[in-house]
């Protein structure tokens, strides 16, 4: 008895031995491939749109009341996540213009009384989740105002010059501002207890993060394990790199993108452009990367010119491609409007709201999305594959193919007419289109023609 326990103990060992070292040699092969991204992308920001809401100029009276009224004609846009920018108190000390930038943060876990009250920022965020939008806030944690009350209560928190002052951003512009330190762990946890705070005060939905390469990524990376362990998040990087999608944050800004087709619709650059930053994306951004597409954005706007200063006639072709193409698409607020002036950044300057076929452009565009899932966000949606043509560097056509669902888009990136015809293996079949809804039949005899910066879409 002795000895057939001991060969049973000595068989058992032998079986559990076997299957450690087996798991084991799985776990630490260095060739086994790894998930580049740890984080959980939301669920409803699988065919999302951003709307970046410029408090300040997005109503006469420039507050959180008067933008709530707002949100049945943002819903019936097709928006689904509103990003605010900061709203948080302004600096007084080195401000720039009247009123400051909204960058200037003088009191992290405050509210701008400019824009209204706690309880105001409270009932524009419950009014959004009714319509079933989220909301984000805008984050600036790479500085603060120069009388930010950090500064006396931890100046140790803040970076110094060779000469132990404190000071703007290096080779910036930025005069209102003085640079954090996050070296320090009592900052890095003050800032994320600071963000975890205005989630589980006002029901905030995740952040748009300014700077966000300016601030280490380990410390993204935990603000985002907190922020998960509270409610589900959204997480927007104002950077353009890939390490931020790892654990910390589902889009970041496509800067490549916008100068790409800044550069198509100033002729400075043909179609043929475009490749390189889709062969990019593609190869380098892991698929649940969002990287966010626009014709405008606040700085943009603000320093460079407006969405028609900047794309002239190409505009409305250059709107399709951020919305059909890959990536999470922005709308800035008076897109919609057609607004053709650069805003005040530091003073009062409200939108001027008005019916514009860009409005009518961007609702068909954003329902369009939502009906093809082959359109959608990150994973959800299909790759684009490149349709050859006969007009190649004028013509940029490509097909998304999804479970059930394809849909080829055909853009003419210059100022002239174009006829041409597609490669007949990838784009034959029925389609309807997105313009006429009427049925197209795309054969390898089929010749199209596109006026100057036109454009078709066909789904099927």
């Amino acid at each position: 008895m002795r000895i057939f326990s001991t060969l049973l103990f000595t068989l058992l060992c032998s079986c559990f031995f076997s299957v450690d070292v087996s798991s084991l040699a799985a776990a630490t092969d260095p060739y086994t491939p790894q998930n580049f991204v740890s984080l959980t992308n939301p669920d409803w920001s699988k065919n999302a749109i951003l709307y970046e809401l410029n408090t300040r100029q997005f109503s006469s009276e420039g507050t959180f009341k008067a933008a709530e009224k707002q949100l049945p004609r943002l819903k019936t846009l097709g928006i689904d996540i509103i990003w605010l920018m900061p709203i948080n108190p302004i600096g007084i000390k080195n401000r720039k213009g009247t009123l400051g930038s909204p960058y200037s943060v003088r009191d992290y876990r405050a509210v701008n009384p400019e824009f209204g009250t706690l309880e105001d920022l409270k009932s524009f965020v419950s009014a959004a989740h009714r319509f079933g939008m989220h909301v984000i806030l805008d984050w600036v944690a790479n500085h603060t105002a120069w009388d930010n009350a950090l500064v006396d209560d931890h100046p140790d928190y803040y970076d110094h010059d060779w000469k132990g002052a404190f000071h703007p951003t290096p080779w910036r512009d930025w005069s209102d501002i003085i640079d954090l330190d996050y070296s320090h762990a009592g900052l890095r946890r003050y800032m994320a207890d600071s963000m975890s705070y205005w989630v589980k005060t006002a029901d905030i939905d995740g952040f748009r993060c300014d700077v966000a390469g300016y601030v280490p990524v380990d410390f993204w990376n935990t603000v985002r394990k907190n922020l998960s362990a509270i409610k589900p998040v959204f997480m927007l990087a104002e950077w353009d790199t890939r390490d931020l999608h790892a654990a910390a944050f589902d889009a970041t800004y496509s800067w490549a993108w916008y100068n790409t087709v800044k550069d198509i619709a100033q002729g400075k650059a043909d179609a043929t452009a475009l490749y390189t930053y889709y062969a990019d994306t593609a190869r380098s951004y892991p698929r649940e990367a969002m990287r966010m597409t626009y014709i405008e954005n606040h700085d943009k706007n603000a320093w460079d010119g407006s969405m028609y200063d900047i794309f002239g006639d190409a505009i409305q072709v250059t709107a399709v491609l951020s919305v059909v193409g890959e990536g999470i698409p922005l709308i800035y607020n008076g897109v919609e409007a057609g607004n053709h002036k650069r805003l005040a950044f530091f003073d009062k300057d409200p939108i001027v709201w008005r019916d514009d076929p860009m409005r009518k452009l961007f609702t068909n565009l954003i329902a369009f999305k939502k009906a093809n899932s082959s359109l959608w966000n990150g994973q959800w949606g299909a790759r684009m594959i490149k349709v050859d043509n006969s007009a190649e560097g004028k013509i940029f056509s490509f097909i998304r193919r999804g479970q059930g669902n394809t849909v080829l888009a055909v853009l003419n990136l210059t100022k002239n007419p174009q006829t041409f015809l597609l490669d007949k293996q990838l784009s034959p079949g029925d389609y309807k289109d997105f313009a006429t809804h009427e049925a197209v039949n795309i054969n390898d005899k089929t010749m199209m023609t596109l006026p100057a910066w036109g454009y078709k879409l066909l789904s099927r």
